[in-house]
């Protein structure tokens, strides 16, 4: 199972934030609510809110007698992991043979309903099989944390209530469709709940009743979970019948201006700079397409479509999202990529070191943290076009001792 909050405090929270935003203009009362003290106190005034939407009374009290701070939650909420490997070493680990063998397995096994996700959401099978491995190895980790206890203690904390307080509003709202016991259910640390790890709000939103029992069950039901991740994915702007990603061999020169994660140059534009396929055939000319080097121009390289960007707003890790397409494209029958020989990478320390001397020159890298993330591979890129060298976002010693 991935770090859970890693993803999301980058993406879903951030979706939530906005909905939380909608939702407390609409409703002052909410906002009026206060978050911390008496934890009896703070219940009641859920209870009460969850009253003002039209849920019903019994499914508030199974759910909110007996709630409980759960200090592990809080523990693991003010100690986040941060994400530091780099893509070989990420991408070896998560693509494993277990998963490739089981993710064959499944889309075999759950075949008709794999179909009736690309028939009504344009989602093919791989790319639902890939997160299904990634977040709990097909329903193997689902985590072991109390659901409503996990959310009551993070809506209660004021660090950020607005983000999980409609989450917990939620679970009362799955409680009363009968698909949430509160004493039972368990998911991740966060409040993710199932074998793909959704919050209540998604489920409510884009759950299936894949099985014909009546139920959205994702800790438990393969269809329900299939189809519940395709519409979510759709959701995030999806595009039917296209690809996500391909692995490519790079000619001697690049326009290193064109390359990173963006989609300013087209398949056919990439062609004529001499970027091709490493196995098969480039799709289509005219679809936009990012170059991404995770590890430098000497390591894999791929070419990423507009569908990439469902990965980031799964998952805002560049090495995770990454990770997750190169996985979809695995089940979905391509080779395992050429890792090349990529240069070294930097010490945790070297890399804070590097993004000092980027912040000094006027590059906006955020913290200073040590991790390889959006804003320091633009600032590398734009000193490697600074120094005349290949501009492939990859920090290395020999880069950091030009500064």
């Amino acid at each position: 199972m991935i770090c859970r909050l890693s993803r999301l405090s980058l993406s879903r929270l951030s979706l939530a934030a906005a909905c939380a935003a909608a939702l407390l203009s609409a409703a002052p009362a909410m906002a009026n609510t206060p978050c911390g003290g008496d934890f009896g106190a703070f219940l009641n005034g859920v209870a009460d809110e969850a009253r003002a939407k039209g849920l019903p009374d019994a499914a508030i009290r199974k759910t909110l007698g007996g709630a409980q701070i759960d200090r592990t939650v809080l523990a693991r909420d003010r100690a986040q992991g941060v994400f530091k490997q780099d893509f070989l070493t990420f991408s070896k680990r998560s693509v494993s043979g277990y998963r490739l063998k089981h993710g064959a397995g499944n889309m075999k096994k759950f075949a008709s309903t794999f179909a009736r996700a690309e028939a009504d959401y344009g989602v093919p099978a791989p790319v639902i099989t890939a997160f299904w491995a990634l977040e709990t190895d097909f329903g193997a980790v689902q985590g072991d944390f109390n659901t409503v206890n996990a959310l009551a203690t993070l809506a209660h904390d004021c660090r950020r209530p607005q983000l999980f307080r409609p989450q917990l509003l939620a679970t009362i709202e799955m409680v009363a469709h009968g698909d949430l016991d509160p004493a039972r259910t368990t998911g991740a640390w966060a409040g993710e709940i199932g074998q793909v790890q959704m919050l209540p709000e998604d489920i409510i939103r884009f759950g299936k009743d894949g099985d014909g029992d009546n139920h959205v069950d994702l800790k438990n039901s393969a269809p329900d979970t299939i189809l519940t991740a395709a519409g979510f994915i759709k959701s995030l702007g999806w595009r039917a019948g296209e690809p996500w990603l391909t692995e490519v061999k790079l000619p001697a020169s690049l326009p290193w201006e064109k390359t990173g994660l963006n989609f300013d140059t087209t398949v056919g534009e990439w062609a004529k700079a001499g970027v091709t396929a490493r196995d098969g055939r480039l799709p289509s000319a005219n679809l936009p397409a990012a170059l991404l080097m995770p590890q430098g121009y000497k390591g894999p390289a791929f070419l990423a479509y507009p569908n990439f960007r469902v990965y980031l707003e799964w998952n805002q890790s560049f090495i995770y999202t990454t990770t997750a397409a190169y996985l979809a494209t695995r089940l979905a029958g391509a080779s395992r990529y050429d890792p090349g020989n990529p240069d070294p990478g930097l010490s945790d320390a070297q890399m804070r070191q590097l993004q000092e001397k980027l912040a000094a020159r006027g590059h906006d890298v955020g913290k200073i943290d040590g991790i390889l993330g959006a804003g320091t591979r633009a600032a590398v890129r734009a000193e490697q076009l600074r120094l005349g060298i290949p501009a492939d976002g990859w920090p290395t010693p020999a880069l950091l001792s030009r500064f």
